[in-house]
């Protein structure tokens, strides 16, 4: 058994400083520690898929991360860890939990999953080991991870088993373990042209020529990736391939450790999918932050399958949720003037545009691989172009 803030100072001198994940009560010690010491960050996700993605995010931005969670947990995780740090080579430490491991008698629930743990972590090709059990194991398996992150630039997995860490009593108590302090509601406006709606990639278009030179953009999966690599490429523009849902989480992982404005390109099936996203963004309130729901009503890429956005007012869910302001949007006119407020004041901003259902023909994809993306990515982030304090500049009312 180890004590927590054992673990962590030996992280942080690995330069391990950001944490994010959702709690089990095998983690709740090591939790606990990250949550009382100042040196380090903790996000408090809404699931693990985007625990991942958030941590995705602050490692393009520059920083070594982890992932807590528990093993039942890890199945919301499976679709980022295989289709965004598999293809795009990003490592995360995932400190994953044993519920039902072996001899352990657990809740049914955790039953198969305990058995298959090291298993699943196996076929996702995420090198695992077990959590340090004592002191002197703590500094050569962290350095173990490392180097396999270095080597790989992807996740590696600490196993940890119930009694691995003990009970911490001098981390500051349930006073020091302070969330976020609430927001209050957000504004919404409707700035509707009442015309025909647009086509996506039209919307693209007022983006790119309304944004600042030191704005990165997150595409959402799909076309609109694609559409935005077809307008113009450049370095601070990353094309998530797959992780459906995630490009929010990671805007928010980014958002909160620089200072450049920072534009989700959404889309409506995908922002359904990881609807709590808008409840960490809400509640963390990355200052930088602009969130855009492209809304066409189908899963564009799919084959233009209906989602249920027609019964969904985004932008007023932004603001129950804490967003400083929120606009609707339904044309040219509407989409640049909700553009141009969402750059003159605080954030995080949402704006959800209707547009047009379909894409261009003949769309191609981008010719630059996902390693290659977030390599010149993080490396524009890090060249300091329009780099502001960090999270100190970029959260807080």
């Amino acid at each position: 058994m180890i004590q927590a803030e054992a673990f962590l100072g030996t992280g942080f001198d690995a330069g391990f400083d950001f944490y994010t994940g959702v709690p089990c009560s095998f983690l709740s010690p090591l939790i606990n520690g990250v949550l009382t010491d100042k040196r380090l960050t903790y996000v408090a996700a809404a699931s693990e898929g985007e625990a991942v993605a958030i941590a995705s995010g602050a490692w393009l931005a520059g920083h070594k991360t982890a992932v807590m969670c528990q093993n039942s947990g890890l199945g919301n995780a499976v679709n980022p860890i295989t289709s965004l740090n598999f293809p795009f080579r990003i490592p995360t430490l995932l400190i994953v939990t044993w519920r039902a491991g072996p001899g352990l008698a657990d809740e049914p629930q955790h039953e198969l999953m305990g058995l298959i743990t090291p298993r699943l972590l196996e076929l996702m090709e995420v090198p695992h080991r077990p959590f340090p059990a004592d002191d002197g194991e703590i500094a050569a398996a962290i350095k173990e991870a490392g180097a396999a992150m270095d080597k790989t630039g992807l996740p590696f997995a600490f196993i940890m088993q119930k009694g691995d860490v003990g009970k911490n009593e001098g981390n500051g108590g349930a006073d020091a373990m302070t969330a976020p302090e609430a927001r209050p509601r957000g504004e919404a406006a409707d700035l509707f042209d009442r015309g025909p709606p647009p086509a996506r990639i039209r919307a693209l278009e007022t983006v790119l020529s309304g944004v600042a030179d030191d704005a990165v953009l997150i595409a959402t999966t799909g076309k609109c990736g694609r559409e935005l690599f077809t307008l113009g490429d450049r370095p601070q523009h990353l094309y998530q391939v797959g992780s459906m849902g995630c490009a929010a989480a990671m805007g928010l992982g980014v958002a909160l450790n620089v200072g450049n404005p920072v534009l989700v390109l959404d889309g409506d099936g995908a922002a359904l999918m990881k609807m709590g996203t808008l409840a960490t963004i809400g509640a963390y309130g990355p200052r930088n932050l602009i969130h855009i729901v492209l809304d066409n009503g189908t899963y564009d890429s799919t084959g233009g399958q209906p989602t249920v956005s027609r019964s969904v007012d985004f932008a007023a869910i932004a603001a129950a949720c804490g967003y400083a302001n929120s606009y609707r949007c339904d044309g040219f006119g509407g989409f640049a003037e909700a553009l141009k407020s969402a750059q003159s004041g605080p954030g995080p901003h949402l704006i959800h545009m209707r547009i047009a259902p379909g894409s261009m023909k003949d769309l191609g994809r981008p010719t630059v691989k996902p390693p290659e993306v977030a390599l010149r990515f993080k490396e524009f982030l890090a060249s300091g172009v329009g780099a502001g304090e960090g999270q100190a500049a970029a959260a807080g009312p």
